[in-house]
């Protein structure tokens, strides 16, 4: 299945095909092994075994299974990755998530250099 356009929900949503747009979710994101969104994700808790093109905001935490490959932008609160993920983009994690107002989630944001915690280094 295809989907294009945004989805949004107060509860969870479960994506096993694709999605060409933002994803919000009041609860939890749930991106199958098949799943690939092109676009935005914005949502407390998200689990990501598939692929993602964009912006991922979890408010709370975000865990990225050994199949899945994001290639944007990250912002959590808290992480998981497992071995095998792919993570390709900026992240920011902890209290220095990115704003998290109604207007700036699922939007672009610039996370400075200054941003990044100690234990991550940037490749280029």
């Amino acid at each position: 299945m295809s989907v294009e356009g945004d989805c949004d929900t107060d509860g969870s949503l479960r994506i096993e095909g694709q999605v060409t747009g933002t994803v919000r979710a009041g609860k939890a994101v749930v991106i199958g092994k098949d799943g690939v969104v092109d676009g935005h994700v914005v949502t407390q808790d998200a689990v990501i075994s598939g692929r993602v093109t964009g912006t991922v905001t979890a408010d709370s935490r975000l865990e990225v299974q050994a199949s899945a490959r994001i290639d944007g932008e990250v912002h959590a609160r808290r992480m998981q990755l497992e071995e095998g993920a792919e993570l390709n983009g900026r992240l920011s994690m902890g209290d220095r998530m990115a704003p998290s107002t109604e207007e700036d989630r699922g939007g672009t944001s610039t996370v400075h250099e200054g941003d990044i915690p100690e234990n991550v280094t940037e490749s280029a």
